[in-house]
């Protein structure tokens, strides 16, 4: 028996080995295209509404972006205090929120609906740039002028006063 195992086991490894090395046959092709370059900055380029038309952040505002989830419990934790928020400032012409998730519309609108959302909601796919780049959901942050002011991993109680302050602060210098 133990032989029979050592020999499966050799055989595992040989096709390990020889799959590992196995030049691709379309080498002219796979060897000669560009890297994925993941972008710089603190802005995203290529986002999406809801209805796939490309928008893009307006840099001359003071954003608030949010990278959520439909499926992420902390993400529905937080929005309420997110649309609380926006209900305050969308008005100002000095301010944009961006609420993007990588999912798709058909995903993204039910959910909207249901929920009673007011928010502008938008997808991103692709690298993000290493300033808000990120394993966990939700993560919001504030940038002025290309620079991150404020930043949050997990749900956060985005209505608090001294997230209103900064705000106010921020608009002032704009």
């Amino acid at each position: 028996m133990k032989k029979i195992v050592l020999v499966v086991m050799v055989l595992v490894l040989a096709g390990a080995i020889y799959f590992a090395f196995k030049g691709n046959d379309d080498t002219d092709v796979a060897q000669f295209e560009a890297p994925i370059t993941q972008p710089t900055g603190s802005y995203l380029t290529g986002m999406r509404d809801l209805q796939g038309k490309v928008v893009p952040m307006e840099e001359d505002k003071l954003v608030f972006l949010n990278v959520w989830a439909t499926w992420c419990g902390p993400c529905n934790m937080e929005m309420p205090g997110i649309q609380s928020l926006y209900d305050k400032y969308k008005d100002n012409d000095k301010v944009a929120f961006y609420i993007v998730s990588d999912e798709d519309a058909a995903t993204v609108n039910p959910f909207v609906e249901r929920k009673g959302y007011q928010l502008p909601f938008y997808q991103y796919v692709g690298p993000y740039p290493s300033a808000l780049d990120g394993n966990a959901i939700p993560r919001t942050y504030i940038i002025h002028k290309g620079e991150i002011v404020a930043q949050e991993v997990g749900a956060s109680q985005w209505d608090r006063p001294e997230v209103h302050q900064l705000i106010e602060e921020k608009i002032a210098e704009i």
